[in-house]
């Protein structure tokens, strides 16, 4: 049976826990191979075309997945055609900044596949698991913890579908992911790391820390992913527990949306046509 990713798309009010976390798809290593080339094609494609860029956004709790997602939906392509932007904590410069900045200054030129490993719903995940965060950002409005509250964060959301329109209307294609992980799986990756030696460095006692504060972040993944579902910039909502099921699903993903699109080369003009054979009998007659 074909896999259909609209299956996946966010396009009415979801209720998180009632998605599915774990799905398999027999052979997806298999499939993924032929996907990830496909796509790599397309990019050149439409790099060459110079009129459409595609930015690739990953949420997800601790352990999701993003990291090895990224290496292997993405190993097949021209490194001049993918560009990844992990975003931290934001640095100093940053934070003399509205929120946005630091996301808009690193979108993908024209041609070019962004991919995002947390992204700009950063802003009103964490901030508002942890709202005392937003301090730093000394926005003027705000003056204690009172200010921080549902209205502000769905404030930033319409900003955000406001961003996306914005570029989606210059040639972005838009595709966000959630790696939708269950809270029993994220508890054996992290035993895996701390038991297996070569991973112990991916570990961080914080990551206890906000898996105590787990159904806050679900409740807050519901709220922005519903508030922020659009027809050009859509969510689609991945079964994560399964690396190499969640990997295949995103990659048919943006296979089937960058199809959509007809990509073309461009052609010669006329002039050079008419002498492209007197170019070649120069080359050849060297």
């Amino acid at each position: 049976m074909k896999m259909e990713t609209d299956n996946y798309k966010v396009s009415e009010s979801i209720t998180l826990e009632k998605k599915k976390t774990l799905e398999y798809i027999e052979d997806a290593e298999k499939k993924l191979k032929k996907v990830r080339k496909k796509i790599a094609d397309l990019q050149n494609t439409m790099y060459a075309e110079g009129k459409y860029s595609a930015l690739i956004c990953l949420q997800g709790m601790d352990t999701a997945g993003k990291d090895s997602l990224i290496r292997e939906v993405f190993k097949q392509f021209n490194v001049r055609g993918v560009e990844v932007h992990s975003f931290k904590v934001p640095t100093e410069l940053e934070l003399k900044h509205d929120f946005l900045w630091r996301h808009y200054i690193a979108l993908p030129a024209k041609g070019k596949v962004g991919v995002f490993n947390r992204t700009h719903y950063e802003n009103v995940l964490v901030t508002r698991v942890h709202p005392e965060y937003v301090f730093s950002e000394n926005i003027p409005t705000v003056k204690s913890l009172e200010d921080l509250n549902d209205a502000f964060y769905h404030d930033r959301m319409e900003r955000i579908n406001n961003f996306e329109k914005h570029l989606a209307e210059n040639g972005t294609i838009i595709l966000k992911f959630f790696l939708h992980l269950s809270k029993a799986e994220q508890k054996n990756r992290l035993l895996r790391r701390l038991n297996i030696p070569e991973k112990n460095w991916k570990f961080s006692a914080g990551d206890l820390k906000e898996r105590k504060l787990w159904d806050k972040y679900q409740f807050c993944y519901e709220d922005a992913i519903n508030k922020t579902s659009t027809s050009h910039a859509p969510w689609y909502i991945i079964p994560a527990d399964d690396k190499p099921t969640a990997r295949y699903i995103v990659a048919k993903t943006i296979l089937d949306e960058f199809e959509k699109y007809d990509f073309k080369e461009p052609t010669l003009d006329e002039k050079h046509l008419d002498k492209i054979n007197e170019f070649k009998d120069e080359l050849n007659n060297e």
